[in-house]
């Protein structure tokens, strides 16, 4: 918006800052930063008045959760959305559509998020919406957003490695895209299980796509890099930094002892936002090493339930894996700063791949 103003404006050497990308990803920052900050205690107050016993907790997770954990107030993700989705509106380009589509489908699946928390709180259980219902609210938000960005940014998934390298997936693209978005969305989602260990992760992720958008949407740098280049996706930097302002004001409150849990509201839109991210950058594959914690996370879930089913043994003493340390007797400070350390070697491993191409 700003910036639309600043391309209106009489005054261009004044002005003339708004335009550039690197400014207004900072700027959106600090603003979803203040946000959030200034929003939160109130915020908190509210949703602890309005759900009075707060987030149901899993009965089969570990003893201390339930005395610790419970009575601390659910959908801190709406924080998150308030202050990401006001910043972005502030200080993106007004016509660029992909940060119009990573905006949707971020507030789309907070919008699911949102759902399955309300269920939760209200009935007083942690299942929640159906499971097929969700997914398939999920997978339709993300599939007619591919569809749009796909028609932008062609049908082909490109290689990490290798230089301007893909495969042609024709109309299955959209399918396989989608199925990165809604499986990033439940990734964050079963992360999210111990104060403060999805957030930074997510913070870590954006900041690497930050990084990503900006030189795939510049032509000398995505040129240099030997990566496709996608016009316009540069201002996806705006929208990352917006997101990173907002988590981080967050996680002041999510900080141990959580005031506030961000519950599927925020971790299914987060999760969404990366891999529309991902998407549109072209960088589908990387995201799977940039966030490769919420990988490890996911699969420590599938194997779990895979062997329980065909053997009934369990591979891990609870699922997901951040349980599994606990249940080994890490404390949960310790779990999640060890996890945060995997999640910057991730993002630092998926950043190097533009340079190995």
């Amino acid at each position: 918006m700003i910036k639309l103003l600043a391309e209106l404006s009489v005054f261009e050497g004044l002005f003339n800052i708004f335009r550039y990308i690197t400014f207004r990803a900072i700027a959106a920052l600090m603003t979803s930063l203040a946000i959030a900050l200034i929003l939160g205690p109130r915020f908190i107050d509210m949703l602890r008045s309005k759900q009075g016993k707060g987030q149901p907790i899993r009965e089969d997770g570990p003893e201390w959760h339930l005395l610790t954990k419970r009575g601390t107030p659910t959908m801190g993700g709406l924080l998150i959305l308030i202050g990401m989705t006001t910043s972005t509106l502030l200080w993106m380009d007004v016509g660029n559509g992909f940060v119009w589509s990573a905006l949707l489908v971020t507030l789309g699946f907070g919008a699911v998020g949102f759902m399955d928390d309300f269920d939760k709180v209200t009935k007083q259980s942690h299942k929640g919406v159906s499971g097929k219902v969700r997914l398939g609210l999920e997978f339709l938000i993300a599939g007619l957003a591919c569809s749009w960005i796909a028609s932008r940014t062609g049908f082909t998934l490109y290689l990490p490695f290798l230089k301007d390298a893909g495969l042609y997936l024709g109309l299955f693209y959209i399918v396989f895209a989608a199925f990165i978005i809604t499986g990033f969305g439940n990734a964050v989602n079963l992360t999210d299980g111990l104060d403060g260990l999805a957030t930074m992760p997510v913070i870590i992720a954006a900041a690497a796509f930050a990084v990503i958008a900006y030189l795939v949407g510049n032509i000398r740098f995505s040129d240099y890099l030997g990566i496709h280049h996608v016009p316009g996706s540069g201002e996806l930097a705006v929208f990352c930094a917006a997101l990173i302002g907002a988590c981080l004001g967050f996680l002041w409150f999510n900080a141990p002892p959580a005031m506030v849990f961000m519950g599927d509201t925020g971790s299914l839109a987060l999760g969404g936002a990366l891999g529309t991210i991902a998407v549109i950058t072209n960088h589908e594959l990387v995201l799977l090493v940039i966030g490769g914690l919420f990988v490890l996370e996911t699969l420590s879930v599938i194997i779990q339930v895979a062997s329980f089913k065909t053997t009934g043994k369990r591979v891990f003493r609870m699922a997901p894996l951040h349980h599994h340390y606990e249940k080994k007797g890490w404390k949960e400070s310790t779990v999640v700063i060890r996890f945060w350390i995997i999640a910057i070697l991730l993002a630092l491993a998926g950043l190097a791949t533009l340079k190995l191409r």
